[in-house]
């Protein structure tokens, strides 16, 4: 049984994801106009949902790699690869979606990293690179000892989470800031909640629960892979076979 139900979680979790990274695009083309690539309002509709895809989806998805059960038998070094590869896409699509809004912020005059929402933001991705450098450079290249990937590890862990936290509060905080300016002249105010504001709001909502479902299974004990092979009554997964 407990294999099943964190298979069927990851399942929902993924479906949850999708619905996530759909729900930010329809956002963009129903009410935004669609997408270009030519530094004008269009081009910033790519920025919304590149983060999205990049610093929530993907970055969850990188981030519950070590979860899977066929990760705690044989080499680890495949995983690994996989794990930094997952994250290096996310970080990709992240810095497309910061030149998205960059360009299009430069073309029209427009300031850049005033808002609360952009300190978050670029803080988060400052993280994200620092957070991958030192994966990269300490647990996937052989020439750090075990005594100091032990000592960084619990570091990794922590931050790997918070990243994905303050990437949760990075995309509510610029949904809020998107409806704002976008209805603050418009016949229907964000006040009155028009069908755009109630599609964002829902659309931040996805968003939050995605990433607590994410740390949740990230911190549910019993989906945690075995320290040096060894499994205990908390990993389940190898043994339940139903």
């Amino acid at each position: 049984m407990a294999a099943g139900c964190f298979y069927v979680s990851c399942l929902a979790l993924g479906s949850l994801g999708s619905i996530c990274l759909l729900f930010t695009a329809y956002w963009m083309h129903a009410w935004r106009g669609g997408f270009a690539w030519d530094k004008t309002l269009h081009m910033f509709n790519w920025h919304p949902v590149l983060m999205v895809a990049g610093m929530v989806v993907l970055y969850g998805a990188a981030s519950l790699v070590y979860r899977l059960p066929q990760s705690w038998v044989g080499p680890k070094m495949p995983w690994k690869v996989l794990h930094a590869a997952l994250h290096l896409a996310a970080f990709i699509l992240t810095v497309l979606g910061l030149f998205a809004v960059f360009q299009y912020h430069n073309q029209q005059k427009i300031a850049n990293l005033y808002s609360l929402h952009s300190w978050l933001g670029i803080t988060t991705v400052f993280l994200f690179a620092c957070q991958w450098c030192l994966g990269f450079s300490v647990f996937l290249l052989p020439w750090a000892s075990e005594w100091l990937r032990a000592l960084l590890k619990p570091f990794h862990v922590f931050f790997g989470a918070s990243i994905l936290s303050l990437a949760m509060a990075s995309v509510i905080s610029g949904i809020n800031e998107k409806l704002i300016f976008s209805l603050k002249n418009s016949t229907h105010q964000y006040s009155t909640l028009p069908s755009e504001a109630v599609f964002a709001n829902c659309t931040g909502m996805l968003v939050v629960v995605f990433g607590l479902a994410v740390l949740y299974i990230l911190l549910a004990s019993p989906w945690k892979r075995p320290e040096l092979g060894i499994l205990t009554d908390r990993q389940p997964l190898l043994h339940d076979k139903e």
